[in-house]
């Protein structure tokens, strides 16, 4: 189970809008709260586009 425990408090909220916008930019329909009601494949694209602007970010930071 995933840690909701933030070592910095805005980054709950940063973290939900980081998981919004990688959702939109694949193309799945989030809404506020739960989200229980998604595919895998759906949780997984969100969760994939995220790693990789992650990545793309850290890289660009180089």
């Amino acid at each position: 189970m995933a840690s909701s425990n933030y070592v910095v408090p805005d980054a709950k909220e940063a973290m939900n809008r980081f998981k919004m916008e990688a959702a939109s930019d694949v193309g799945v329909s989030l809404k506020a709260g739960y989200n229980g009601d998604l595919t895998s494949k759906q949780a997984g694209s969100i969760g994939g586009q995220m790693v990789k602007k992650m990545i793309e970010s850290y890289e660009r930071g180089k």
